[in-house]
């Protein structure tokens, strides 16, 4: 496992966690009916977000499967 390249990929995550989730969660509990514009904004969020936490994943699991780099 390479403790470098592991850490990297958590503030990575800790990253996407501060900039994109609040959007995600945001009148999650509203009784309105949202608008197609909306919708597509929302949308657009949650892929945005899925394609950037696959991104983690994949450091994540080259991470453990890393040799550590030298000298560190």
């Amino acid at each position: 496992m390479d403790p470098t390249r592991l850490k990297q990929a958590f503030a990575h995550l800790e990253d996407l966690d501060q900039r994109l989730s609040f959007k995600l969660r945001a009148n999650e509990a509203s009784m309105i009916r949202p608008s197609a514009d909306q919708l597509t904004t929302r949308m657009r969020d949650l892929s945005g977000y899925t394609l950037e936490l696959k991104d983690v994943l994949r450091e994540l699991i080259i991470a453990i499967a890393s040799r550590p780099q030298e000298g560190a």
